[in-house]
């Protein structure tokens, strides 16, 4: 178990995926071009064997903002995106509605 404290630190916001393409040197990673609101940024994401890349550009997503960068497999990663899993299945977590890039979930 976490505290509320512990949990506030985490920034989970909406991103809206304005490009993806598949990872160089992996056959699960797609590498996304997010636009936040007040900026653009590059997340890699493990979701390559249940979405085309061509089907998540305009997609609203929901992402971990304030994770530490970190590369995957020589692809730097800023952030994470939330997805669900449901047995062999991975579903890319969306707000139910449309709301501005960078907007806050809590």
């Amino acid at each position: 178990m976490i505290s509320i404290d512990e949990f506030r630190k985490l920034e989970l916001k909406v991103a809206t995926i304005k490009k993806a393409e598949p990872h160089p040197n992996a056959d699960k990673l797609l590498v996304l071009q997010i636009d936040l609101g007040s900026e653009e940024r590059q997340i890699v994401a493990g979701i390559k064997t249940h979405y085309k890349a061509e089907e998540l550009i305009g997609k609203q997503i929901v992402i971990v903002a304030n994770l530490e960068t970190a590369k995957l497999r020589g692809v730097e990663s800023q952030g994470m995106l939330l997805a669900a899993s449901d047995g062999d299945r991975i579903v890319i977590l969306t707000p139910e509605k449309k709301v501005s890039p960078g907007a806050k979930v809590s």
